[in-house]
């Protein structure tokens, strides 16, 4: 796992070699072995071996996360869950991370799930996007297939919702109407349909089951003649424009061999 908050989640007690080699330690791995296996870690994330010896309460912004990744890699996992592992941090920092991250799942050939707020981030880094609702997957589609025509009210509803920073560019589209329900007591039928703009009577009852629709999923009684209808607002978000900047800045520090953050 990578934890949401890279701060919290490291233990202000331990220094960042024994944070980063515990999971080794679990498997038996022997002491020596073990710090030339952290060392290899801090490098592959960008930090120097020199800082296994720091605490991390040392450091600040940028490498706090890449901590928590470096022992997120240590046991050799075979997949790697974020929790919003950039939502907690600084524009500028994100886009490091969001690099970074891309370039291990390439390296390492790991899969890769993030669970996400961030749209845009979504975009830019997932493959595949799965939308949930109360628990309860909704829609699953290629990134670039929901994005540009997202079938399930909900996802619409999201979409919909990301700001333009730019006046009069999209014509408004009115709010999902109530409250969300309860997840320890979802309504019965779909659990969407109290907000549904599109709700029937059918919806009240009948739980939705997913539909194959030309590699996707959705889980709508009425997607199709949504669709046909287009009411759906098929604006795709883009990242904003510092962190669209900072992730090019990055990009050309990292092919130009800048593999070192500096704390």
């Amino acid at each position: 796992f990578i934890f949401q908050d890279p701060f919290a989640a490291l233990n202000p007690r331990m220094t960042v070699g024994s944070i980063v080699g515990e999971p080794l330690w679990l498997d038996g791995v022997g002491r020596r072995e073990r710090e030339e296996r952290v060392a290899d870690l801090l490098a592959t994330v960008g930090l120097l071996p020199a800082h296994a010896e720091r605490y991390s309460h040392e450091f600040y912004g940028g490498p706090r996360p890449r901590i928590g990744i470096a022992r997120a890699l240590a046991g050799s996992p075979k997949l790697v869950i974020g929790d919003e592992p950039v939502s907690a941090l600084d524009v500028s920092i994100q886009a490091q991370i969001i690099n970074l991250l891309e370039e291990l799942k390439d390296r390492f050939g790991l899969p890769l799930v993030i669970v996400a707020h961030d749209l845009a981030v979504i975009r830019h880094m997932a493959d595949r996007v799965a939308v949930m609702y109360l628990g309860e997957i909704v829609e699953t589609a290629a990134t670039d297939d929901l994005f540009d025509a997202p079938l399930h009210p909900y996802t619409q509803a999201l979409i919909a919702a990301i700001p333009v920073p730019k006046p009069g560019a999209r014509a408004g589209r009115p709010l999902l109407q109530g409250d969300v329900p309860s997840p320890a007591a979802p309504p019965p039928g779909c659990r969407f349909h109290t907000r549904c703009p599109h709700v029937r009577e059918r919806c009240r009852v009948d739980h939705p089951v997913p539909e194959e629709a030309g590699g996707r999923t959705v889980a709508c009684h009425f997607w199709r003649e949504i669709a046909e209808a287009g009411t759906g607002p098929l604006v795709a978000p883009a990242a904003s424009p510092a962190l669209t900047r900072r992730l090019a800045l990055y990009r050309r520090g990292r092919a130009a061999g800048a593999t070192t953050v500096t704390p």
